[in-house]
């Protein structure tokens, strides 16, 4: 295992996100200097506002970079390019990406990064298993109860503690650079199954039922979601939960020389903090 102890400080964009903030936790834990840049940190850092990126990136030797809403979204491939022309400019001599599977758009914003000038490595990550936990499915499962447009269709859920502690190897260990890292979880599960995990962690009883795209964008709607979020919450059970990422990898094995978390026991610790009460 070859490491590095030139990279000294790093900015996290996206840094009060779900991998973001264990990321900084993490780099910070091991003496880097680490600056959290958000829409809601002390440093302000805007997609949409490019007056906000270079205050982020100053002064900075590496950058782990979340994109929002999501890296399937077109644009983003342009906004990865000017941050990397800005990060370059300023110094900055590595980034790390994290991107999702099965996303072309995800994969354009991939390529433009491995072009820059910069050191790079990507963290390609399936589903999150903390969405049942800390994201947008967190009510429906408290309420017990969850309907999405998806159904026989195996997802290897990823722990965002992998997650985080590869994507910190990326940004401290010079072996990885220059490396597409396609996290997964240890097993395919169905959405369905994955409820039931909960039910069984829980001690709750909770159900599973597939209803229509229509219905679901729909429902998101009536419950004041903006519209570019259940477009793009839209596309991806419609495109991206087609089959297509119904396979596991050794990847988190391999980076931290552990195996992955499986679901099971992120639902048994994840219902020991009550979240799901």
């Amino acid at each position: 295992m070859t490491t590095t102890s030139d990279i000294q400080s790093a900015v996290v964009i996206g840094g009060t996100g779900k991998t973001g903030a264990r990321v900084a936790q993490r780099l910070t834990a091991v003496g880097i200097r680490t600056r959290i840049a958000s829409r809601t940190s002390g440093t302000r850092f805007d997609w949409n506002d490019q007056s906000t990126w270079q205050p982020a990136m100053s002064g900075v030797e590496a950058a782990y970079v979340t994109y929002a809403p999501d890296l399937a979204v077109p644009e983003s491939s342009t906004h990865i390019e000017e941050l990397a022309e800005l990060a370059y400019r300023e110094g900055v001599r590595r980034m790390v990406l994290l991107s999702g599977r099965g996303e072309p758009a995800a994969q354009k914003a991939e390529q433009v990064l491995a072009d820059t000038g910069l050191e790079w490595a990507v963290v390609r990550a399936s589903w999150f298993a903390q969405n049942f936990s800390e994201g947008y499915l967190l009510d429906p499962i408290r309420e017990g109860h969850l309907e999405l447009p998806v159904g026989e269709v195996g997802e290897p859920f990823i722990d965002v503690d992998d997650l985080a502690d590869v994507a910190v190897a990326t940004l401290t260990r010079t072996d990885l650079l220059g490396r597409v890292l396609e996290v997964t979880g240890p097993e395919l599960l169905t959405f369905a199954e994955a409820v039931e995990a909960i039910s069984a962690a829980s001690g709750r009883a909770m159900s599973f039922e597939r209803i229509g795209l229509q219905q679901f964008s729909d429902g998101m709607a009536e419950v004041g979601v903006p519209s570019d979020v259940v477009e793009l919450l839209t596309y991806l059970f419609a495109e991206v939960l087609d089959g297509r990422n119904q396979s596991v990898t050794g990847v988190v094995e391999e980076v931290l020389e552990r195996p992955a978390r499986d679901f099971t026991t992120f639902a048994a610790e994840a219902a020991r903090t009550g979240v799901w009460s």
